[in-house]
């Protein structure tokens, strides 16, 4: 019964092993690098950024003011 329960668990043991996953392998080459947009997008997507930091800031200042008028 002893040799049963000893061979038991180290079954249970070499199995747990032979389940870990292995370290991934160095990729071959490094992944292509994105083409950088074009200086045109970019001057087209800069009124957009401002009009973003605009309507935080008012979404702020709302938020601000109705939690000093909850508060009071």
């Amino acid at each position: 019964m002893n040799k049963l329960l000893a061979a038991l668990i180290a079954a249970t043991f070499s199995i747990g092993a032979f389940a870990q996953t292995a370290a991934p392998a160095t990729p071959a080459s490094p992944a292509p690098m994105a083409a950088p947009a074009a200086k045109k997008d970019m001057a087209a997507a800069e009124p957009m950024k401002k009009a973003n930091k605009a309507n935080k800031a008012k979404k702020m200042r709302k938020a601000k003011k109705a939690m000093a008028d909850k508060a009071n």
